[in-house]
């Protein structure tokens, strides 16, 4: 360190002042590229991202306001019988078989699906919501190659 003073100390008048003025600039520089920059495009991004979510909630809220009026038009389903009959006879149709249909609740049961190929599960899945039997829950395992267990609740929809 002292070598460092005593070159500075060596230096005439005019030279200290730029040495000076150089430091102070470049630590200027650094502050600003090290943080100050940083900072500001951070924010800059945060008030992006912010803004992006605060419009895709609104989408969502707008899109949930619809479905629930569309569910508040609709008359709740006649199965023409118990649902659990209903879910064993739209299981054996499609080819799925089930291991178990236990009562849930009034119109809602638990289905366990202990092997179904994939494909063919969701198709049945599909095929009973549009037809106003809605997953409640749904819980799917890989249960070998191309093969998935599955534990459902379903209900009856407007219920």
């Amino acid at each position: 360190m002292s070598a460092l003073s005593q070159w500075f100390v060596g230096r005439s008048l005019r030279e200290r002042r730029l040495i000076l003025v150089m430091l102070a600039l470049a630590v200027v520089t650094i502050v600003w590229a090290g943080v100050i920059r940083p900072v500001r495009d951070g924010l800059s991004s945060s008030r992006a991202r912010y803004t992006e979510a605060v419009v895709t909630l609104g989408e969502a809220q707008a899109r949930l306001a619809q479905v629930k009026a569309i569910q508040r038009r609709q008359t709740p389903l006649s199965l023409g019988g118990p649902l659990a009959d209903a879910v064993r006879t739209r299981a054996e149709a499609a080819g799925i078989v089930l291991a178990g249909v236990d009562n849930d609740g009034a119109d809602r049961v638990r289905v366990s699906v202990p092997a179904a190929r994939a494909g063919a599960l969701m198709t049945w899945i599909a095929r009973l919501e549009s037809e106003g039997i809605l997953v409640d829950s749904i819980n799917v395992a890989a249960a070998g190659p191309g093969a998935v267990s599955a534990q459902l609740v379903l209900m009856v929809r407007g219920n």
